[in-house]
């Protein structure tokens, strides 16, 4: 039986009724609020994810997801917007989103995308306790990145690309091989996605940013000796 708790934050009750109804079919424990205002309130340590719409009346998505990322709060977040320029998707990203679902949705499209997110959440990709190269240094346990003793804020998402690219440095992947080893095989993720996301990572690793290479046609890689 599925044991999972799932906040779904949406001012149309329309949405909120048809995404409860549907996941709690699947096992799922479903709680609907209609603000983000209410969901900081209702929101506890027991709930696994958090379908977040991001334009609402009052406070929006994207102000949500600072609020609990600067709480240090890494509760998986999918935005579930109308809004779909590639922009937006960059903006939620950046904020500390973990995937994007655009409106119009297919119910299918939600459980696997869910269901992926819950998987890589609960398994993560730990691969020791802690990666050290010149000085960049990653600490799995506390998933905490340090840049010459100086700590890095990266998203969930952002973390696990530097961690794979960085423990398996000087190879390259596909960004279909980023797509299925961060966020699963079964995710609907584009590689468009997996650009923004290097993008984002590489502005904050700052002057460390070159470390991380695309090869036109193949892929992107981790590599120190590019400082």
């Amino acid at each position: 039986m599925n044991t999972h708790k799932i906040l779904i934050v949406d001012d149309e009750p329309d949405i909120c009724e048809i995404l409860a109804y549907n996941l709690s079919s699947e096992g799922y424990k479903t709680v609907c609020v209609n603000s983000a205002e209410e969901a900081l309130k209702v929101l506890t340590a027991d709930y696994s994810l958090i379908l977040l719409d991001i334009m609402m009346e009052g406070m929006s998505g994207y102000k949500m997801a600072m609020i609990l990322r600067s709480r240090g709060n890494s509760i998986p977040i999918i935005f579930i917007t109308a809004k779909d320029a590639e922009n937006d998707m960059l903006t939620g990203f950046s904020v500390g989103g973990d995937d994007y679902i655009s409106k119009p949705f297919s119910l299918k499209e939600v459980s696997v995308r869910v269901k992926a997110m819950l998987k890589r959440h609960e398994n993560g990709h730990k691969i020791s306790d802690k990666f050290t190269s010149g000085d960049l240094t990653i600490d799995f346990d506390a998933k905490d990145v340090f840049i010459e003793g100086r700590r890095i804020s990266l998203t969930k998402t952002e973390f696990e690309i530097l961690s794979l690219l960085a423990t398996h440095s000087g190879r390259i992947f596909s960004r279909e091989e980023i797509i299925d080893k961060v966020w699963g095989e079964r995710s609907y993720i584009t590689e468009r996605t997996v650009d923004v996301h290097i993008t984002r990572l590489r502005k904050k690793l700052c002057n460390y940013s070159t470390t991380i290479s695309n090869r036109s046609g193949y892929g992107y890689r981790f590599d120190m000796s590019k400082l």
